[in-house]
């Protein structure tokens, strides 16, 4: 019996973001993942080994986060103003997404999905928060990007998102926020 499992995986690259918007620069769910896993991993070492704060194993982190978004292989990525439009079409694309999660899932040997199943279901309550959090984040960093290279069209997508990650009261992510998000608005030569 073939699987699918990892030929769906490599599909991310296909899956583009940001549809309703003018991008600068494209971005697709496998970039973003790496990015989110990278925020994650950092989020969770800054957590633990800056601020002393109990808190998930950052690999454990990194790892939820490269998966975060594979239910959108099958789903495709809604745009967040239809995704929170209102609680009732919040719930419904929920139950699509776990649909699609497992969908996904069935797509492993039985032996392995124990393995992925907490991944692809994004239901590892420890990790949640990071990942959320760096998924958020790593919006915002797409925003700073974009308006670096002048596009205007991203400014009000910035301030919802600087609020929103203001309003999660992580310290790891207020401690990320002071010590490296600046550099994100800084070029190669700056750096």
């Amino acid at each position: 019996m073939e699987h699918e499992f990892y030929a769906l995986m490599g599909r991310m690259r296909y899956i583009g973001r940001w549809g309703l918007m003018r991008n600068t620069f494209s971005e697709n769910v496998q970039e973003h993942s790496h990015m989110v896993a990278v925020l994650a991993h950092g989020l969770a070492l800054i957590r633990r080994e800056i601020l002393g704060l109990p808190g998930p194993n950052p690999e454990r982190c990194a790892l939820a986060a490269l998966y975060h978004d594979a239910s959108e292989i099958v789903t495709g990525d809604l745009p967040t103003p239809v995704k929170y439009y209102d609680p009732e079409i919040r719930a419904a694309y929920k139950k699509v997404e776990q649909a699609g999660g497992q969908r996904i899932l069935q797509t492993l040997p039985s032996v392995l999905r124990p393995f992925y199943e907490h991944l692809i279901l994004e239901d590892d309550q420890e990790v949640l928060p990071i990942v959320k959090a760096a998924d958020k984040l790593s919006a915002y960093v797409k925003c700073l990007e974009e308006l670096k290279a002048g596009n205007q069209e991203f400014a009000s997508a910035a301030r919802q998102i600087a609020q929103a990650l203001e309003e999660m009261q992580l310290p790891e992510l207020e401690y990320f926020r002071e010590e490296f998000l600046p550099a994100f608005s800084l070029n190669l030569d700056q750096l």
